[in-house]
């Protein structure tokens, strides 16, 4: 899988590309990386890529043109697939809309806003999805861009252990049940008596009955949604009919 991402501030990608699975995954040629500069495509001295917005208001918004000649060079080297912005305003990004993606198998390019944000008409004309990463404001799209490429890299064939992807948060349709490691005692605390005794269907018991905890107390509607989806067992409803 491809992603270009134009970007003001191409070193921030090594976080992605130099580390962890991504890099790893990168190596394994899984996935590749192209960083494009809009100020590549000004024509002005000062290489201007923003200006006061019209109607007044604080700071300066990201020109249309700049954004523009760069996805067009994108589209030339031969990137054709979906282009994706960030705000708050946008679609949530959710586990379930990463693993479609990765079944698309589709190519991305990914725009990094900055300062008040981008000219409309350059959203309009250019940009087929825009994305949430959560209710808060950040200083431009790169971190959401990284958090997006994390989350598809690491569910792409070969990154990583399937069952790893498997049975983590939201893949089951629940929160993840808490891990525990070595030592058996750590500060007085000791790990789950059921987690040492071996039998692997009690442990999966409590694994399952944790996850239904954690997600009930932390994101119930997680519940709706899984009961909705058909993905709780008879044993998850009677257990919930018990705690909820």
């Amino acid at each position: 899988m491809r992603f270009d991402v134009i970007t003001l501030f191409e070193p921030m990608f090594d976080a992605v590309t130099q580390n962890g699975i991504t890099s790893r995954a990168m190596q394994r040629r899984l996935w590749s990386l192209n960083t494009w500069n809009p100020r590549e495509e000004t024509e002005d001295n000062h290489r201007t890529i923003d200006d006061r917005p019209f109607g007044g208001g604080p700071g300066m918004v990201m020109m249309a043109e700049p954004l523009a000649r760069t996805l067009k060079r994108i589209r030339r080297s031969g990137n054709r697939g979906r282009v994706i912005s960030f705000a708050p305003n946008g679609t949530r990004l959710t586990d379930e809309t990463v693993r479609r993606w990765v079944a698309d198998n589709e190519d991305m390019v990914l725009i990094c806003g900055r300062y008040e944000g981008i000219d409309q008409r350059f959203l309009d004309h250019y940009v087929d999805e825009t994305v949430s990463v959560g209710d808060f404001v950040l200083s431009g799209g790169e971190l959401a861009a990284m958090i997006l490429i994390d989350a598809v890299v690491r569910q792409l064939p070969g990154a990583i252990k399937e069952l790893s992807t498997l049975d983590e948060s939201f893949s089951t349709g629940l929160l993840d049940a808490p891990h525990y490691t070595r030592p058996e005692v750590w500060e007085g605390e000791t790990v789950p008596e059921v987690l040492l005794t071996g039998h692997h269907a009690n442990i999966a018991k409590w694994t399952r009955e944790k996850a239904l905890e954690i997600t009930l107390r932390s994101r119930p509607d997680l519940i709706e949604k899984a009961r909705s989806c058909g993905k709780l067992t008879k044993a998850d409803l009677l257990w919930l009919k018990k705690n909820a």
